[in-house]
């Protein structure tokens, strides 16, 4: 069966909820398709009219009144605020398979006023209430998919054509109360969340939202080999004095029973400083394999720059105080040492395999951020790629 592209946009309201994670963590799941695309938007008045002319076709469906309805919803709530004119933040996901759009039609499911259990998305976070008189009161629905493949090239062509004005690193979108200062950190969703279908990278945005901050940009991300490098290069030289101070005494001991016979105590030190830079260096290898698929020693020079095998979500993070109460539900390097419901503690295995990475400050979120191109737009270059552009 060909591969397929399909779209699921998470709604302002269930954003503002934070129903983000858990979403994300069905769709992954339930499909097992790959997650390919993922972009922040504030839809203008332009994207968000385009959108709704699409929703109720002229062959007159069999579900036109949810249809009507989610169109009314487009105009109403995910274009700005007809008073104010402040935009609403909306997530568009894209995930790529065999069958993807019935596969995600299925999880996503209907929107009824009848729902008895939560088996899909929208009988766990939609609503339709309906009056004694048979008139809709609230109408929520969650999520928003297109039923076909058609339908799904049709809008996404939208969503495409307006993602550079409409979608990126969203700016103004949060009012703060006066006097409070908002911070801007970044958030990366590791590999070892990426090896088969799993809904650790939903479980761990799950976590985050504990801590009320809002997400305004977020990027499917395959590091390069060079992004790598200078990402992780602080730690670089870090590993190479760490590993210097506790490899002297490790190698006298390793040589002292391979060769049969004592070292003087000052060869400890020589060995520590030939040894341990390289220790460091090989940890440094490993870090930079580890997020992008290669090692630097064995990748050219004129590859360094391509995107890598391994695919990390790139998410971040507004509010008050943000980068201290991410790092406080992320927990400390070491997952051996983290404490009880933090993120490492529940999803890490060791110092590298973590689950995820953290600024520990604003001048390094946005320096992290300008490496990773946080706003850069390879969701239309997803989309474009796959239907050989619009």
């Amino acid at each position: 069966m060909a591969q397929e592209l399909a779209y699921v946009i998470i709604t302002p309201h269930a954003l503002h909820k934070s129903r983000t994670g858990g979403i994300l963590a069905r769709l992954i799941t339930r499909t097992g398709l790959e997650l390919v695309g993922a972009r922040m938007f504030a839809p203008g008045t332009g994207l968000a009219r385009e959108y709704a002319e699409t929703i109720v076709p002229t062959d007159d469906p069999q579900d036109r009144p949810i249809r009507e309805l989610t169109r009314d919803y487009i105009l109403q709530s995910i274009a700005p605020d007809p008073k104010t004119q402040k935009r609403r933040r909306v997530m568009v996901l894209l995930l790529r398979g065999e069958d993807a759009v019935r596969k995600v039609r299925s999880v996503v499911g209907n929107i009824s006023a009848n729902r008895l259990g939560g088996e899909t998305i929208r009988d766990t976070y939609s609503d339709l209430i309906i009056g004694e008189n048979g008139q809709v009161r609230y109408f929520e629905p969650a999520v928003l998919v297109a039923p076909n493949a058609d339908e799904t090239r049709t809008k996404l062509g939208i969503w495409a054509r307006h993602s550079d004005a409409d979608g990126g690193l969203l700016e103004g979108i949060i009012t703060y109360p006066p006097g409070e200062r908002p911070e801007r950190t970044l958030v990366l969703i590791k590999p070892d969340n990426f090896r088969f279908p799993t809904a650790r990278p939903g479980n761990v945005i799950d976590f985050f939202s504990r801590t009320g901050l809002f997400i305004v940009a977020i990027k499917v991300h395959r590091m390069s080999v060079a992004e790598a490098m200078e990402f992780y290069g602080p730690v670089r030289e870090v590993l190479r004095r760490k590993f210097t101070e506790m490899m002297g005494a490790k190698a006298k001991t390793i040589l002292e029973k391979e060769l049969g016979f004592r070292f003087p105590q000052a060869v400890e030190r020589q060995l520590a400083e030939i040894v341990g830079p390289l220790c460091g260096e090989n940890q440094f290898e490993n870090i930079v394999k580890f997020m992008s698929g290669a090692y630097p020693s064995q990748c050219d020079e004129a590859n360094r720059d391509q995107p890598g095998t391994e695919t990390c979500i790139a998410v971040v993070y507004e509010g008050v105080a943000a980068v201290g109460k991410i790092r406080d539900v992320l927990g400390p390097t070491d997952p051996a040492k983290a404490p009880p419901g933090s993120i490492r503690r529940e999803f890490g295995q060791n110092i590298m395999i973590n689950a995820a990475h953290a600024s520990d400050s604003e001048e390094n979120a946005r320096r992290e951020m300008r490496i990773i191109k946080v706003a850069e737009n390879n969701f239309r270059q997803v989309i474009e790629e796959f239907y050989g552009g619009f």
